[in-house]
């Protein structure tokens, strides 16, 4: 099957239908290295007409149809390229009901590793700077599991910067924090492995720094008056905040863009965005200057107006 001529609202039509009853299929394209340009644009090559999409919207297109886009073949003697979309595999940690160690070192929650997704990484780096990282001395990370988020920390610092910090973790999975301790040994960072709504219990102090991705949303947790509770009493009079919403579903290896809601089969972000606006307002009237970044995840990051740091 070649898709020379066809508008992206067809071909979206076409592949769906085969892919109800297929596992995988595969089509031909004009070789997106042929041209440059939008998508859309009208190519002749050889003597044949063609409409031009560049590989990121044969990557966004498989995405969408929740299938993986294998590396595209040439066809020898041609100037198109043989793509192959396989489905994903639907199943995924989001589902499994085990408690404290759904996201324990056994669990599928562990095969993830989002610091390798340049998607993920880019803008939690950009929050870092955002919050002048070099200059913070105390941060408490709520749902820190294996530590990943410390990890980035860690490298991208100065030793003796580093060393002069003091990190706190907390997360409910014993054997995630177990592996946290083994690879920061460091006498400056602290894990517990304790509720996040029991807290107070822990007797933690106050922080310059506050980091969370994707914990405080948890069914567990009220997250609105939890929120709040957090800022007035656990946060140092210049301290700032770092939080991570979802906007994604992890599944069958890959990091798929949009929140998912119950109820809906399609993504739907309002309960994400009502989040990340409670937040904004709360913080602002708390004078905090508020930004919101990110794509797979998004990034609310807050400093204090007139802040030293």
């Amino acid at each position: 099957m070649t898709l020379a001529t066809q508008s992206m609202q067809d071909i979206i039509l076409q592949l769906q239908n085969m892919l109800i009853d297929q596992e995988g299929i595969s089509f031909d394209v004009l070789d997106p290295d042929y041209e440059e340009g939008y998508a859309g644009k009208a190519v002749t090559v050889e003597g044949k007409k063609y409409i031009y999409r560049g590989y990121k919207s044969w990557i966004d297109l498989a995405e969408l149809l929740k299938c993986r886009m294998h590396t595209p073949k040439k066809i020898k003697n041609s100037p198109l390229v043989k793509l192959y979309f396989k489905k994903l595999d639907t199943g995924s940690f989001h589902s499994d009901k085990k408690e404290n160690e759904k996201y324990g070192t056994d669990s599928r929650f562990a095969q993830i590793n989002k610091m390798e997704e340049p998607a993920f990484l880019y803008y939690y780096n950009q929050t870092l700077d955002n919050v002048t990282i070099v200059k913070r001395k105390h941060i408490l990370n709520l749902g820190i599991n294996r530590a990943d988020e410390f990890e980035v920390i860690r490298n991208k610092l100065d030793t003796k910067i580093y060393e002069n910090m003091k990190l706190v973790g907390v997360d409910h999975s014993e054997s995630a924090i177990a592996y946290a301790k083994k690879a920061f040994p460091e006498n400056n960072v602290t894990f517990y492995a304790n509720d996040i709504n029991a807290l107070d219990k822990l007797k933690l102090g106050q922080f310059d720094l506050f980091i969370s991705i994707g914990t405080l949303q948890s069914p567990s947790i009220d997250f609105k008056p939890f929120f709040m509770k957090l800022v007035q009493e656990y946060l140092s009079k210049d301290a700032a905040i770092i939080l991570g919403f979802p906007n994604s579903r992890w599944m069958g290896g890959e990091m798929l863009y949009g929140a998912k809601a119950p109820n809906y089969a399609m993504s739907e972000m309002s309960l994400v965005l009502n989040d990340i606006m409670f937040c904004k307002k709360y913080l602002q009237q708390k004078k905090f200057r508020v930004t919101v970044t990110g794509k797979q995840y998004l990034f609310l990051t807050a400093t204090k107006i007139g802040s030293r740091v």
